[in-house]
């Protein structure tokens, strides 16, 4: 057997702890989740979490970055070769429905906002969401299918109504119902930015 270079080994031990901690953390919440819990699921010691996230607050930090890059990813190819009023409508659906599932919930909308501070939190979706956005946004100006006005308010406006329906959502007792209104009253708020015909 093939003996793995450092490089090799590093990425195998932090994807262990990578999937073990957001398992766990998706489960149980980041306050119920043990150092002890996470190293036993990843099946390593503590000293190679330490070595190679300095502890249980960077391990989750990395994690959200990783969960916001993916629902990015899922927003970016919700119609990837759609027109871009489409795009606009399926990426902010794809955004509720990615954002609101179980164990993306937990981590990104219960937990990351109090474990890393609302700051941090939000320069990590406004990395990982608003380009994708602000982008769809310009095209539809450019095609004159939205009134041209500045996009960095409009941005910030949706972004954030976006992410409130989402931690709305994250506790719904009806998701299904709610994600269907939600669509629905947002919809009409991105159909109020049409040009006139």
């Amino acid at each position: 057997m093939a003996t793995l270079t450092k490089a090799e080994q590093r990425a195998l031990t932090t994807r262990a702890l990578l999937d073990a901690a957001r398992g766990l953390f998706a489960r149980h919440g980041y306050a119920q989740v043990s150092l002890a819990d996470i190293v036993a699921t990843a099946g390593v010691t503590k000293g190679a979490l330490y070595h190679y996230f300095g502890g249980k607050d960077e391990l989750f930090r990395a994690i959200v970055a990783e969960a916001h890059r993916e629902v990015a990813d899922r927003v970016a190819s919700a119609a990837p070769d759609a027109e871009p009023w489409t795009q606009l409508v399926e990426g902010c659906r794809a955004f509720l429905v990615a954002s609101t599932e179980p164990g993306v919930q937990q981590i990104l909308l219960v937990d990351a906002p109090s474990v890393l501070g609302w700051e941090v939190w939000r320069s990590l979706d406004a990395e990982s969401s608003m380009p994708e956005l602000h982008d769809v946004l310009v095209r539809l100006m450019d095609a004159g299918t939205i009134t041209p006005r500045p996009v960095a308010p409009l941005v910030h406006l949706l972004s954030g109504a976006m992410n409130e329906a989402a931690m709305w959502l994250a506790r719904s007792p009806d998701r299904e119902r709610d994600l269907a209104e939600t669509m629905a009253a947002l919809t009409t708020l991105l159909d109020a930015l049409r040009s006139p015909r």
